[in-house]
């Protein structure tokens, strides 16, 4: 009998007792290939020398301050080295414990940013449909997964959610991307206008969706449009890189592709890589000198946040992502990892889609090529592929209800960025077989 309250009390979980690369064992011995970083959190594998000794060395100056009395230099090198790395005017760091704080903060700020302007009716928050931003209440407030939020909406604030950017199941056959990125760029102003421009504070959005839709990536120009709308009414942008951020797609924010800024930024899962747990929220200069001309004072705060043993493994890690060029190992090992998917995939009849960016990678599964349409849902098609994954050592994300919250199942990969072409080419093989056994062609 366990006395752990885990997530799933009827899911009986063997014990990790080492972890070494991209490797994790358990109490038997097995090893089991981590190609989904844990939920896209560990970009450095497990073991990593430099972040573990970052770590001790911390511990023996000083492993925690509380924040109002103190600040510490690894704090404040970690803000610095984020700072002069983001786009934009993206200026000031704020850290807490992980993704769902760093929406709360953001949710939270965007909101005194209005009412310290003498904006205070903008109250409002607009996200996407299948989109996911944390389990708190705030966070799942504006999430749009619906199974997520289905339990707790008697005690969810209102949100208003509009379509996500699904070009592989919503782009029309006529559309271009640039037409398609267009349609849902009007769809978001005219959601602003329904609830009136001077009540809306900020539309929230995953730069590359995560788990709910299976690295879903905008298409060209749908961020760009989307940030002019937003600007045209006084909106606040705020992005949610959580999962996407920190290199995984192979930009240190996933944005920069996109070519855009935002007002917002959060980050947390690759910023730690799994060694502490850390996030942040990013502010733009203009919502920081607001509040600092303002009240003074951001009216929010954790015990942990700017934890010193924290900020000095993340900063650890950031400096090996850095210094050892990894970021165009991600790119290149990316392009290898979706070519050999599709490649051996290609003739399969229940392997719809294979998308992503960087190591960011979903593979969809649908009971029909040719229509899209999704697999019976009573049959749990992704949770029967995790299981038999983990028999075959091989770890990855999945997740049913990618359409709709109910309907379609997918597959998340998100190997460490220490991937060799080699392990890029073992993932692959042990997935199609994967695949193979619980779907057989």
């Amino acid at each position: 009998m366990t006395h752990v309250f885990h997530r799933n009390p009827k899911q009986q979980l063997e014990f990790a007792v080492r972890g070494e690369g991209i490797r994790l064992f358990d109490q038997n011995g097995k090893g089991y290939i981590d190609a989904s970083g844990g939920a896209a959190v560990s970009c450095l594998g497990h073991g990593h020398p430099a972040v573990i000794q970052a770590i001790k060395n911390q511990l023996d100056q000083v492993a925690y301050a509380h924040s109002s009395f103190f600040t510490t230099q690894v704090c404040e090198d970690l803000a610095d080295f984020l700072a002069e790395r983001a786009p934009g005017d993206l200026d000031h760091v704020y850290f807490v414990s992980g993704g769902s704080e760093a929406v709360e903060a953001a949710l939270k700020l965007a909101r005194q940013y209005f009412v310290e302007a003498g904006q205070p009716q903008r109250r409002h928050f607009i996200a996407r449909r299948q989109s996911y931003h944390g389990n708190t209440l705030g966070a799942l407030a504006i999430g749009g997964n619906a199974w997520r939020r289905e339990p707790f909406l008697p005690i969810l604030v209102p949100a208003h959610h509009v379509s996500p950017c699904y070009a592989y199941r919503d782009q029309l056959p006529s559309e271009t991307e640039e037409q398609y990125a267009e349609r849902l760029a009007q769809e978001l102003d005219q959601k602003i206008r329904e609830l009136g421009p001077e009540n809306v504070a900020a539309f929230v959005a995953e730069t590359v969706v995560g788990a709910t839709a299976g690295a879903l990536a905008p298409v060209k120009t749908y961020l760009q449009r989307i940030r002019r709308v937003c600007d045209q009414h006084g909106v606040l942008l705020i992005l949610d890189e959580v999962m996407s951020g920190m290199g995984r797609t192979g930009h240190l924010f996933a944005c920069a592709e996109d070519g855009i800024v935002p007002d917002i930024i959060t980050i947390a899962k690759g910023l730690g890589a799994g060694y502490q747990p850390i996030g942040a929220m990013i502010a733009s200069s203009r919502i920081y000198d607001a509040i600092v001309a303002g009240s003074g004072f951001f009216q929010h705060g954790h015990t942990y946040m700017g934890h010193a043993t924290a900020c000095a493994a993340a900063l650890a890690v950031q400096r090996v992502i850095e210094q050892d060029g990894l970021l165009a190992n991600v790119l290149a090992r990316g392009e290898q990892l979706r070519g050999e998917l599709r490649s051996a995939l290609a003739a399969h009849p229940n392997v719809g889609d294979v998308r992503g960016r960087g190591l960011f990678v979903g593979v969809e599964f649908v009971g029909d090529k040719a229509a899209k349409s999704p697999l019976d849902p009573a049959l749990k098609t992704h949770a029967r592929l995790k299981k038999q994954a983990m028999q075959n050592g091989l770890m990855m994300y999945p997740m049913g209800g990618t359409i709709d919250g109910v309907l379609g199942d997918h597959v998340l990969l998100a190997p460490p960025f220490i991937c060799t072409a080699q392990d890029i080419s073992e993932i692959v093989a042990r997935f199609v077989d994967t695949v193979q056994q619980i779907l057989p062609a």
